[in-house]
């Protein structure tokens, strides 16, 4: 009872004195730069990126659409199609976009509670798209209407010695999503079954003032740009009958594209959407017809004849766009209807294609200029009602509910959710030093050392005692990479601090941390990445080859650009992270690996309750662990060379497991759930058994549920064993190591607290 007592006056403390970290996040969040190019614009894009919406699913994005357009009496038919009608007579037109997005279905739900999808569409998306959701979360649609969030299983890094014949991410055989269920009955109860949809988690990007990016933005700037064409027009004005339809299922055969074409009969019809890739081109196979604009090439249309030559239709387009002096351009564009058995309604006698660039198209980084954006609108304007309404759109001002200006980090609950949610990759521990130290009692009085180690010294036996002296050890740094050069285009060359998979990185959102504050970015997906033949490297591990840098944008095109966002060779870079509960127990968060055993520790002392008497122990927050156990092997020189060697030594890190759909259970077999983990063996270390058994005995005397295993990766300790510690390594189970996908169960976090505190009392 009195342990319970103890672990629950934690669970309370630790949410007040959170409170800390939380204001220091919302601080550093207030500092991030958004966007005035067009803040009207962004008002509009970022809640139809925020919002999921798959081929089929598509309607919480149509409901958005008709509220910010219900003066205009939106009606949505049986299909989901979004669409407004206006004035009357000929000549009758028609504007289309569509509003869906790729995806997956849950397909089948396993007897231990993972996921296998089916994806929409099945064919037309780059080879590598299943793969970029590897190891990523992920947000589930239930039966009541609502998002919960998942990950999907990816390779853990430091199991990596053990993936002979490594099951591949591209494989939806392979595809396996992790909502915290521990059976099929969980998943059920919370609302998921076969059909639920799942999309990639995402947020709309604000890049340098210059450009969006972000899952789904190729999908919805037409949304956005209609909308906000349609919002200063007077309908009165209107000539003739005027149709926008915002359609659905486009990716899945135009099944939408094609309802409105049967319905409207119109004459002529804009359709604005991403341009689409063809197939191969004559005698060269290897070959395909795709855009080639990139972001900032101005309002595009799409062509299919390789001289480019526009229609009648298009020439008088471009007058519109010249006479506004809109930037446009002709790029490639296939068919917007599909070859199908059941022959496909006739477009109207003048149509076009309008678009505007995306870069890295279908990936989580995809990417649109802001400048075509906002040009893109004032030529709908122009279109639909004339110069005037176009000039009122380029005039506009940003809505004062703009909800980009608006993000903050929302107000953690606990000391591990604070820490997880605090950056602090290799050589940059500062803020995760600050936050550990606000997370500790007032009595806990700590110092840091010349290499950044924060250490709180728990008691001082007395002289000539026997009683053994302890040292705890967990690290505050995180993997992540640093701006190595910059480009004369404007990217960031960067390389590893740490190590991780780069299919789990590259094609993804980042975040760069300058002094100023936090930048949005997107790590680029390698050279070939949407070739059919291209594969990641097989050891993705080991850093890249020199000639092949990391890049890294930011919207900036040039150095100097980049000097005024306050970039400098250095900083550091991370991939955009959160604190996710799951079902159950069970939540996500990258740099679980070592924050966990940050909060353990933290847990720990204040469970202790006061200093100890007549104990030797010492609790350490480690730098540099990541880079080659840095911090920890400074501390074991320097205590060496004072003669104060520690006795024993307990580096408290993940157990990198193998309690996952994708990995082989030979070593690494520690269970989420099942109470803390002693890394018995790893690649550093093997621990006496009689100080595992010691261990266990310690556990079991006061009911702590424990495992013990052998796994992969470095520890702290094993810097002290050269100069005669005993290293006994503790861990918790961690699934997809390293990734933007870990999971951990919140009991072993529990666990692994009380344990390091029955050490601190009476080892």
């Amino acid at each position: 009872m009195k342990l319970r007592a103890l672990a629950s006056a934690y669970f309370i403390v630790s949410f007040l004195t959170s409170l800390l970290v939380a204001a220091s996040l919302n601080a550093q969040a207030a500092l991030r730069p958004q966007a005035s190019v067009s803040g009207v614009i962004t008002y509009e894009l970022t809640p139809l990126v925020d919002t999921p919406g798959i081929s089929g699913y598509e309607a919480e994005v149509g409901k958005i659409i008709s509220k910010r357009l219900v003066d205009l009496h939106p009606v949505t038919d049986n299909m989901g199609n979004v669409i407004v009608t206006m004035g009357s007579g000929s000549p009758n037109r028609l504007i289309v976009t569509p509003i869906d997005e790729p995806g997956f279905v849950v397909s089948e739900i396993t007897t231990d509670g993972y996921l296998r999808v089916q994806r929409l569409p099945q064919f037309g998306l780059p080879p590598v798209f299943n793969e970029l959701y590897a190891a990523q979360p992920v947000k589930i649609g239930t039966a009541g209407g609502k998002w919960i969030d998942g990950v999907v299983a990816g390779l853990s890094v430091h199991l990596q010695g053990a993936h002979l014949n490594a099951p591949k991410a591209g494989d939806l055989e392979n595809f396996y999503v992790d909502i915290g269920a521990v059976n099929a009955a969980e998943v059920r109860k919370a609302g998921v079954d076969v059909l639920s949809p799942i999309v990639i988690n995402r947020r709309l990007m604000d890049l340098s003032d210059a450009g969006f990016a972000g899952a789904s933005v190729g999908d919805r700037f037409g949304a956005a740009a209609l909308i906000e064409a349609l919002k200063q027009l007077d309908p009165s004005k209107i000539k003739g009958t005027l149709t926008v339809a915002f359609v659905v299922q486009q990716r899945t055969g135009a099944r939408g594209l094609q309802r409105i074409l049967t319905d409207t009969h119109a004459d002529e019809m804009i359709y604005v959407g991403r341009l689409l890739p063809g197939g191969p081109i004559p005698d060269m196979p290897t070959m395909r017809h795709a855009p080639r604009r990139e972001p900032g090439s101005g309002v595009l249309v799409g062509v299919e004849k390789a001289d480019g030559a526009l229609t009648t239709f298009g020439s008088q387009l471009k007058q519109l766009a010249d006479s506004a002096k809109i930037a446009f351009a002709t790029d490639y564009s296939a068919n917007l209807l599909p070859n199908s058995y059941l022959p496909m309604p006739a477009l109207p006698a003048n149509w076009a294609h309008v678009a505007i660039a995306t870069a890295w198209p279908d990936t989580p980084a995809e990417m649109i200029d802001a400048h075509d954006l906002q040009g893109l609108a004032q030529f709908l304007a122009g279109y639909i009602q004339g110069s005037e309404a176009s000039e009122s759109v380029s005039k506009a001002t940003p809505a004062e509910s703009n909800p980009v200006a608006a993000r903050a980090v929302a107000t953690d609950s606990n000391a591990l959710r604070a820490l997880v949610q605090v950056y602090g990759v290799s050589e940059h521990e500062e803020e995760v030093r600050q936050s550990v130290s606000s997370l500790l009692p007032k009595w806990a009085k700590t110092e840091t050392d010349a290499a950044g180690n924060l250490i709180l010294h728990l008691g001082t036996a007395p002289a000539g005692s026997k009683t053994p002296s302890l040292l705890v050890v967990a690290h505050m740094d995180e993997i992540g990479f640093a701006v190595k050069s910059i480009a004369n285009d404007g990217r960031l060359e960067v390389e590893w601090r740490g190590s991780g998979s780069l299919s789990y990185f590259e094609g993804h959102p980042a975040l760069v941390h300058t002094a100023k504050g936090d930048l949005d970015a997107i790590v680029e997906p390698p050279l070939g990445w949407d070739t059919h033949d291209f594969k990641w490297p097989d050891d993705e591990s080991q850093k890249p080859d020199a000639t092949k840098p990391i890049r890294v944008d930011v919207g900036a095109r040039n150095p100097v650009e980049v000097a005024k966002l306050g970039i400098s060779v250095g900083d550091t870079i991370t991939i955009p992270k959160q604190y996710r509960p799951l079902l159950g127990t069970r939540a996500n968060g990258r740099a679980f690996d070592d924050r966990v055993g940050d909060a353990a520790l933290i847990a720990a002392v204040w469970s202790l309750g006061a200093p100890l008497k007549d104990r030797d122990v010492t609790f350490v927050w480690s730098t540099g662990e990541e880079q080659g156990l840095v911090g920890a092997a400074k501390l074991a020189n320097r205590l060496a060379t004072e003669g104060h060697t520690p006795d024993f030594v307990f580096a408290v890190d993940t157990f990198v497991s193998s309690d996952s759909p994708l990995e082989s259970k030979r070593f690494g077999d520690a269970k989420l759930g099942e109470g803390f983990v002693i890394r018995a063996i790893d690649s550093s270390n093997i621990a006496r058994h009689d100080l595992v058994e010691r261990v266990i005995q310690l556990a079991r005397k006061n009911n702590i549920p424990v495992q013990y295993g052998v796994t992969a990766g470095g520890n702290d300790g094993s810097a002290f064993v050269r100069y005669g510690s005993a290293d006994i390594p503790l861990g918790w189970a961690l699934r997809y190591s390293h990734s933007p996908a870990e999971v951990v169960d919140t009991r072993d976090v529990d666990a692994l607290g009380r344990i390091v505190a029955a050490i601190a009392r009476s080892w």
